[in-house]
């Protein structure tokens, strides 16, 4: 096995020698939380199937909870919705469906991995904050590229509606895996054109003052 990640890396010349590195150990990790699981994964087993020292782990993740968040950042296809400048949120919306889409396929083969990953994320306070910080970091992201469409476009402020999106998503995406019956192209489609419809002002004006929104506790 550790000859088959040596391989991989070699197959893979891009990047610097900390690049390679640190995918070898990914890639090492991935396969060891299919054999063992998140729990009895250690940085030590990581490292010698790798064919690595400890001092390789600890050049490239603090603890086993960086390396599991890198792991789940790093297999988890990411939706990059192709959107020319100008767009409007219909459109962007549009895209964002049909990245949706592309990225089941990819992310079917990292299913199972990232629902015992969230499982055990579940489980462990400390890596629930680390998660936590890394999502709302990405959060910010998200919110800043909502601002730059028509405000008058958007169904809710973006620091609400960047949540909204992320679990329409990551809803939809598992879905799709796990009943691809009940979640055809269609169903993804509809939505996310259900949140480019116009909102009444009334509307946006309720929703921003309720607790539940932006700031609310």
């Amino acid at each position: 096995m550790t000859s088959e990640i040596a391989a991989s890396a070699r197959r893979k010349p891009k990047g610097d020698k900390r690049d390679r590195t640190r995918g070898a150990l990914l890639e090492a990790a991935r396969q060891l939380v299919r054999e063992k699981g998140y729990e009895r994964t250690t940085l030590e087993d990581v490292a010698s199937r790798a064919g690595m020292t400890t001092g390789a782990i600890y050049g490239n993740f603090k603890n086993r909870g960086e390396l599991f968040i890198a792991l789940g950042l790093t297999y988890w296809a990411p939706v990059r919705p192709k959107v020319a400048a100008g767009a409007s949120f219909a459109d962007a919306m549009r895209a964002l469906a049909a990245a949706t889409i592309e990225a089941v396929a990819e992310r079917e083969t990292a299913a199972v991995g990232r629902l015992t990953g969230i499982a055990y994320t579940l489980q462990n306070a400390d890596l629930r904050a680390r998660v936590l910080d890394v999502t709302t970091r990405s959060f910010e992201l998200g919110a800043g590229w909502l601002r730059g469409f028509d405000p008058r476009e958007l169904p809710m402020p973006a620091e609400a509606l960047v949540r909204v999106v992320h679990a329409l998503i990551e809803g939809l995406v598992t879905q799709r895996i796990l009943t691809p019956e009940l979640y055809p192209d269609e169903v993804i489609h509809a939505a996310f054109a259900a949140l480019a419809r116009p909102v009444a002002p009334a509307d946006a004006q309720a929703f921003a003052e309720t607790p539940a929104g932006p700031g609310g506790r």
